[in-house]
C-alpha cells in the first residue's frame, strides 16, 4: 500500500546525536545570523556532526565544537550522510 521512503535532507534541528549532514543551503530572513554563520564556518558543503540536544544544541565542524542559538539552528539545512 505505501512505498517506503527514507528523509535526505532537513532542518539540522531533526538530526539525532551523532548523525551528520552536508549544509544544503542556509535561510533566514536576519542577515546578522547569516553572516555570524559564516564567520562560524557553516558555508554550503560543510559537514556537520550533532553531538548533543539539550541542554544546548552542540554541533561539530571538523575538530571544532560549537554551541547554536535556536535562530541559527533553525536556519541551516543539511543533507544526510549515511554513517
Amino acid at each position: 500500500m505505501f512505498t517506503h521512503f527514507s528523509v535526505t535532507g532537513c532542518s539540522l534541528e531533526l538530526l539525532r546525536i551523532g548523525e551528520r549532514g552536508i549544509v544544503t543551503f542556509c535561510k533566514s530572513q536576519d542577515k546578522t545570523i547569516l553572516n555570524k554563520l559564516i564567520s562560524m564556518g557553516v558555508t554550503l558543503g560543510t559537514i556537520i556532526t550533532l553531538e548533543q540536544h539539550f541542554p544546548s544544541l552542540l554541533i561539530k565542524i571538523e575538530n571544532t565544537s560549537l554551541t547554536l542559538d535556536i535562530e541559527s539552528i533553525r536556519a541551516i539545512y543539511v543533507r544526510i550522510i549515511d554513517n
